[in-house]
């Protein structure tokens, strides 16, 4: 990524790397940027309202179709056995999308 970046690019993560060594970036001047989406309500940052008008932008813009889930398949109800198919799936790195579990099992009488 170093010999790709732009000096004075920036590189941005919202997962945490096992590793990540970012010595390179310094002689390019390279800004890094973690985003975690709870940052602001975490700390009650100044700018804590900025969060809703993110999401409703958000949501016109699914409203509108310009974006759309990565969702692909939804097994249903949420239980062991499908727990373990999803986990199965993601497993075999064929999977394309995400996987959604929803609707709890009814508890039996």
């Amino acid at each position: 990524i170093a010999e790709l970046i732009a000096p004075q690019g920036r590189f941005a993560l919202i997962d945490d790397p096992a590793s990540l060594d970012i010595v390179a970036f310094k002689r390019k001047a390279v800004s890094v940027h973690w985003e975690l989406m709870f940052t602001r309500s975490l700390f009650d940052t100044p700018d804590i309202g900025e969060q809703g008008r993110l999401l409703d932008a958000v949501a016109e813009l699914v409203d509108e179709g310009r974006i759309r889930t990565t969702a692909t398949e939804t097994l249903s109800p949420i239980n062991a056995a499908n727990l373990i198919e999803a986990h199965r799936r993601i497993e075999s790195t064929t999977t394309r999308g995400k996987i959604v579990l929803e609707g709890w099992d009814s508890p039996q009488a």
